[in-house]
């Protein structure tokens, strides 16, 4: 009898100890399914690779994916597998691992233009005013909508692979600086450098014109 009880006892305790751990991995998928809502995926491009074996060919995948916030913040990721959902996976969190922040005018578009290089890509970024829109390929145009730009125009010259241009891309986004850290790193104030950089401009127009 004191077996059996010790017994009950204990499938009892296995079984509370079971639940609340269950308990405790339920909450955790709830947590992270939050926090997945707050970041936008895009799936850039899938390609199906083939490994050549001794009983024949061995199927794969290779993912490219995007992810950012839609705040300024963006990452990439590639992954492979045997299956699409896996290399996805694998593609997204490498993304979520190596986001950069990307300062914003407006919280609609770039502050000045920039040109990135990555292998035989080359992209040409342009601020561009209000209304203007995305005007930017497949690759480049789900980086940006990704990091929450409304208002862009981007070029891709010398490549259509996609790898190549998203890389070419973070390139160009991780030159671009705001106004406020370049006036903290001269010691000078915001005002002074918009005004600089206004008058910069409007003498550039006044040479062209004439």
């Amino acid at each position: 009898m004191a077996r059996e009880e010790r017994g009950e006892r204990s499938g009892k305790g296995e079984r509370g100890e079971r639940g609340e751990r269950g308990g405790r991995d339920r909450g955790g998928d709830r947590s992270h399914d939050r926090d997945d809502n707050e970041f936008i995926e895009k799936l850039v491009s899938i390609n199906r690779v083939a490994k050549v074996v001794k009983g024949g060919r061995r199927f794969g995948y290779a993912a490219l994916v995007v992810v950012g916030d839609g705040k300024g913040r963006v990452g990439q990721g590639a992954g492979k597998a045997r299956e699409v959902p896996e290399a996805i996976r694998k593609a997204t969190e490498q993304a979520r691992r190596g986001m950069i922040r990307v300062p914003l005018r407006e919280g609609r578009t770039l502050h000045h233009d920039m040109q990135g290089h990555y292998g035989a890509g080359r992209v040409v970024l342009r601020a561009a005013p209000q209304g203007t829109g995305i005007i930017a390929g497949g690759p480049m145009r789900a980086v940006f909508e990704a990091i929450g730009v409304q208002d862009v125009v981007a070029k891709s010259v010398g490549t259509s692979n996609p790898h190549n241009m998203v890389k070419a891309a973070f390139a160009a986004l991780t030159g671009i600086v705001s106004p406020r850290s370049v006036a903290a790193r001269r010691g000078r104030r915001v005002s002074e450098i918009l005004g600089k950089r206004e008058g910069d401009a409007a003498a550039t127009a006044t040479a062209s014109e004439a």
